[in-house]
């Protein structure tokens, strides 16, 4: 079956810029999380799905490739991968031996006879709001790669030593030679004897098949900062897979999402939110209380306030991740009018309009009135 086009998959077109994509990355990524489909086994592979698209797309040089080559120009820079929460970047070191285990793509990399550093990880994390606003240390349970007991990572049933690969001479690499109408045409592969490491054993440890390494998890910690946002992701170095003989380890990426709250909005370090007001209350003026994600807070609402007013709490909304201040709280008052009135309240209204001055119809006389002036010029 053909594999969907990654602009499709995020729902935006060729000539999308970064902001709009990242967007509509946030829509779908919280429409199609597993945690908002219980039961639907179809969930985490159209979310891994989804973040692969969106990896690609918002790489200025994958998207270049992918634009001009498709999904085979990717073959070599490690597209494909994951396993549950988790994707493989592809950056190198143990990478390939990865993706053996968790189903990931194959590269075509040559010479790996020296150390080469570990790959490293992605991790998707869902928090929410208040987790953001305030901030929270998460244990992850990631998977990883970790030596073979019954080999003690060695590769060998006997646990004798590895040796240089015949097939490949320990360069790695399987080189294939032919003449064509244009030449002689080397085309060059991974070693498929030795994994392209150069070395091999004579007898292979049957529990890991020679390579020396077994699946597990880890716990890994990560401290969420205050107010991080959707779309953001968190570093932690040297927590990706392990280095090949003796190189270094790779880095752990956190991606964040947030979910949405029931009553509060988000743009940027504020927030926003709408409260409902009486007539009573926005004619006359009130004292109300206001829920805020630090408590709740005395609002006041001053006589003669009009339907669809703001008001600002400073320093109410989420914390700048590079600064001390915080953003800021706005609300709008939304008044309320009676669906329903008996005879003496409403005559008690209008009682109340022609103390005014005015008849109850007067506001929308007037419009019309202004209308008609303004075509008669």
């Amino acid at each position: 079956m053909a594999k969907r086009d990654f602009y499709e998959i995020l729902g935006v077109d060729r000539g999308a810029d970064a902001e709009s994509m990242k967007k509509a990355y946030r829509q779908m990524a919280r429409k199609l999380h597993p945690d908002v489909n219980p039961g639907d086994p179809q969930a985490e592979a159209r979310f891994k799905e989804l973040s692969e698209a969106y990896q690609i797309l918002s790489d200025p040089n994958k998207r270049a490739v992918y634009d001009r080559y498709g999904r085979d120009g990717l073959q070599g820079g490690g597209a494909g991968g994951g396993f549950g929460g988790f994707d493989d970047f592809g950056l190198g070191g143990f990478g390939d031996i990865f993706d053996m285990f968790f189903g990931g793509g194959a590269r075509t990399r040559g010479g790996r006879t020296g150390p080469a550093r570990g790959s490293d990880r992605r991790y998707d994390l869902e928090i929410t709001f208040d987790e953001a606003a305030f901030g929270k240390e998460f244990d992850l349970e990631v998977p990883t790669l970790v030596d073979c007991d019954d080999c003690g990572g060695t590769g060998s049933a006997s646990r004798s030593k590895r040796v240089t690969c015949r097939t490949c001479n320990g360069t790695g690499e399987f080189r294939q030679t032919r003449q064509t109408l244009f030449g002689t045409m080397i085309n060059s592969q991974p070693c498929p004897a030795c994994g392209a490491t150069g070395k091999t054993v004579h007898d292979p440890c049957r529990v890991c098949g020679g390579i020396g390494k077994k699946r597990a998890r880890k716990t890994v910690r990560v401290t969420v900062p205050a107010g991080v946002d959707t779309g953001q992701r968190l570093r932690l170095m040297g927590e990706g897979e392990e280095g090949r003989m003796g190189g270094p380890h790779g880095d752990l990426y956190v991606f964040i999402t947030v979910r949405e709250h029931e009553f509060f909005k988000r743009d940027g370090q504020d927030v926003f939110c709408e409260v409902p007001i009486s007539m009573v209350q926005a004619t006359l003026g009130d004292e109300i209380r206001i829920p805020t994600l630090y408590g709740f807070e005395t609002l006041k609402i001053p006589p003669g306030t009009q339907p669809g007013a703001i008001f600002r709490l400073r320093e109410k909304g989420f914390p700048h991740l590079r600064g001390r201040h915080k953003g800021d709280q706005h609300v709008m008052v939304k008044v309320q009018v009676p669906q329903k009135m008996d005879d003496k309240q409403r005559k008690s209204l209008e009682d109340f309009a022609r103390l005014m001055g005015q008849d109850f119809k007067s506001p929308q006389i007037k419009f019309f009135d202004k209308m008609k002036n303004m075509f008669r010029q």
